[in-house]
């Protein structure tokens, strides 16, 4: 097992998790836990990590900035430009994958809105050499990797399971199965170390491995966060804590901020404003820059809020509140960053009408590719089980085949099942 370097030789501070909340209400660690909590404590501990002294941000919902001691981030009105059009045209897309999907041209969609400044505030901290290990939500991610929305249309159309390359663009394919990516994640990041691709150079590579607040009720995440500390494996674990599990909601998962819980398993946790694309980067840029260096693992939990349902197959009015939901509204990610431009004269009324237009021409050529996105043959389902043939998978294509064409001479074609 490789040797572990100790804490105390990080070269910078390290901000460590630390209690949240009013006295009384919830704390973080295992001795404040101890005793009787009623439930309005503890749904009032867990809500405090949407704000407090704990939270790292730089630009407010009024969009006014912000300094943090820990967090300075020196950022060019043509960077913030750029963060703002990455957050628009996403949006945009990923409001026209919902549309397109209620008229039938998608089998599912996994809406991010609301969740624009987490992915791409985290997706632009990357360096090209890194490695992201997404779930199904992360579209802002695979756009700042390079990832073209139409290549994530393939798997919601059921057509393929995704057509980029991961290497080539540093973005694995999306994992269903949650939370299966953070083990994954982490075994990649054991690979990196062992193979001495950490240290000062400048090609030093992370990982950085996105799941959301459900998941850590899952197994794989404490088996990624254990083998991930005892190997010291140079992966970020960042959850978008969008408050919200399907239905189940943030208090029926966890007494305490899920930032805390590395605390338990030795290495660093940090709660950011998720909303905050300029808190993002900086506070992601640290954690990649920190993992490159050795000082891995680190947990970042991105507060959001989840604006629309879990997928399109789910009514979040049964069980969303509508007066939280409107609260949230006004930590809009975007409008934030609109207001700041706008007052600080960092951009003009032509630069938003041009971002605006932008979208509008991405929507469209998003509705056309998808429209026009060819049924696969039968035998697709055959091509991609193995990476190479197998006189197995061979057999079974060539008869269902037969079988296939033994309806179609005829005019029909089989039911699925029968």
């Amino acid at each position: 097992m490789p040797s572990r370097n100790p804490r105390s030789s990080h070269s910078r501070p390290v901000p460590v998790a630390g209690p949240v909340g009013p006295p009384g209400s919830l704390v973080g660690t295992a001795m404040d836990i101890d005793g009787s909590h009623t439930p309005e404590q503890v749904i009032a501990g867990l809500r405090a990590t949407s704000e407090g002294e704990d939270l790292v941000q730089l630009l407010t919902p009024e969009g006014q900035r912000v300094s943090h001691p820990q967090f300075g981030l020196d950022i060019s009105p043509a960077e913030l430009q750029s963060l703002y059009r990455d957050m628009v045209l996403v949006r945009r897309a990923d409001r026209e994958a919902k549309a397109l999907q209620r008229q039938g041209e998608l089998g599912l969609w996994a809406p991010l809105l609301g969740q624009e400044a987490a992915q791409i505030g985290a997706g632009r901290a990357m360096a090209p050499q890194d490695m992201a290990f997404p779930s199904y939500r992360e579209h802002g991610v695979a756009w700042c990797r390079g990832v073209d929305p139409t290549e994530i249309f393939g798997i919601f159309r059921g057509v393929d399971q995704g057509s980029w390359d991961p290497i080539g663009t540093g973005f694995q394919l999306y994992t269903i199965v949650i939370p299966n990516q953070c083990l994954h994640a982490t075994g990649y990041a054991m690979g990196q170390r062992l193979d001495g691709k950490i240290g000062d150079a400048q090609n030093a590579e992370a990982t950085i491995c996105f799941f959301g607040d459900g998941a850590t009720s899952q197994g794989d995440v404490h088996e990624g966060f254990v083998w991930a500390a005892v190997y010291d494996a140079p992966v970020v674990f960042f959850c978008q804590n969008n408050q919200w599990a399907i239905s189940a909601s943030l208090d029926r998962q966890t007494r305490v901020p899920l930032y805390q819980r590395a605390r338990g398993y030795g290495f660093p946790g940090i709660r950011v404003d998720g909303n905050d694309v300029l808190a993002t980067l900086a506070v992601t840029r640290w954690a990649l820059r920190e993992c490159r260096t050795g000082n891995g693992p680190i947990l970042i939990e991105a507060c959001t809020y989840r604006m629309d349902a879990h997928t399109t197959s789910d009514d979040p009015t049964r069980y969303q509140v509508a007066g939280e939901l409107e609260e949230w509204k006004l930590k809009d990610p975007l409008e934030r960053v609109r207001v700041h431009l706008v007052r600080e004269g960092l951009a003009e009324s032509a630069f938003f009408d041009g971002v605006a237009a932008e979208a509008d021409e991405l929507a469209v050529r998003l509705r056309n590719y998808c429209i026009s996105m060819p049924a696969p043959g039968p035998e697709r389902i055959f091509s991609k089980v193995y990476a190479e043939p197998t006189p197995a998978v061979d057999a079974a294509r060539d008869g269902y085949l037969a079988y296939h064409a033994s309806f179609t001479d005829v005019g029909t074609t089989p039911r699925s099942g029968r």
